[in-house]
């Protein structure tokens, strides 16, 4: 039998508490794992079917807060405990409550490529943001590879470019939103535990999701419980990597990982649903690669 410590460093992966130091080799695993996660979670709420999207943000919230509400129960900690960052934790909750719902909005008025393509802005929003919050030095290789992952997430994605002005307005603000809530994220390093930033962004989304529910809502059937569960797993699995992420290498450093989300996505399309690829996609994914590497360089 293990003890109890032996168990959580099993259960958890080593420097999930506060005192993590640096470490880039292990902030890109944790966010390639990110985006695995967040890869697979988009395609359970595509398999989930004709629930309403503001039902699936709920459910999604609701798991990941369980989830995270054990893993405080598993290390005997109170995630309502005594904290001095509580204006950060919430400011943090609001920012990426803020940047779902305007995605949420500009998916519904714009085409889905163009939505995601605006959304995928929020690193240059997070190395802006760090370097003036947190005084991250700007690099400008990090800018190319930057440049270099978003043209490659164009040629996968395809947009259409038919903007209109408000909701084109909603996606960049969805980028935004996600920008100060992952800088938040970094600047939390060290003074609160990663399970509890995911804890209090599961709470607030779920809070305020669920007027909309009792609105509006339909009863899963069958396999959508299913579905629904693995989506909450999911994001319960890319928050907290992404967290980790940021709690181990500098945010503009890390924040173009996130653009792998893309090919995962690309990937299971093709195994799943036999989305065949076509050259475009092929170029845009080699160059979101590339991207990575070169930021790997620019450190």
């Amino acid at each position: 039998m293990t003890d109890p410590a032996q168990r959580r460093r099993i259960l958890l992966p080593e420097g999930y508490g506060l005192g993590a130091q640096d470490s880039l080799p292990r902030a890109v695993t944790y966010m390639l794992l990110s985006a695995v996660s967040f890869a697979v979670m988009g395609a359970m709420v595509k398999a989930a079917g004709q629930i309403p999207v503001h039902e699936k943000v709920f459910f999604r919230n609701l798991v990941t807060l369980v989830v995270t509400a054990l893993m405080a129960l598993q290390r005997r900690s109170n995630p309502f405990g005594p904290t001095q960052h509580l204006t950060l934790l919430l400011a943090r909750s609001f920012a990426g409550l803020c940047g779902v719902y305007l995605y949420f909005y500009a998916i519904g008025h714009l085409n889905l490529a163009d939505a995601s393509l605006l959304n995928k802005v929020s690193p240059f929003f997070v190395t802006v943001l760090a370097a003036m919050w947190l005084g991250e030095r700007l690099n400008r290789r990090v800018f190319v590879g930057l440049l270099l992952a978003f043209v490659g997430a164009a040629l996968v994605l395809k947009p259409a470019f038919e903007l209109e002005p408000l909701p084109a307005l909603a996606g960049l603000g969805s980028a935004l939103g996600a920008g100060i809530a992952y800088t938040i994220v970094r600047s939390l390093k060290g003074r609160e535990r990663p399970w509890r930033i995911v804890f209090y962004f599961s709470l607030v989304s779920t809070v305020a999701m669920l007027p909309w529910l009792v609105v509006d809502h339909v009863l899963p059937t069958g396999r959508q419980w299913i579905w629904l569960l693995g989506t909450g797993l999911f994001a319960a699995g890319g928050q907290v990597f992404l967290t980790l992420a940021y709690h181990r290498a500098p945010a503009a450093q890390i924040s173009i990982w996130g653009y792998n989300h893309v090919l995962f996505s690309l990937i299971i399309g093709l195994v799943v649903w036999g989305e065949r690829p076509d050259l475009l996609m092929y170029v845009g994914g080699a160059l979101i690669v590339a991207a990575a590497l070169l930021n790997r360089r620019a450190r």
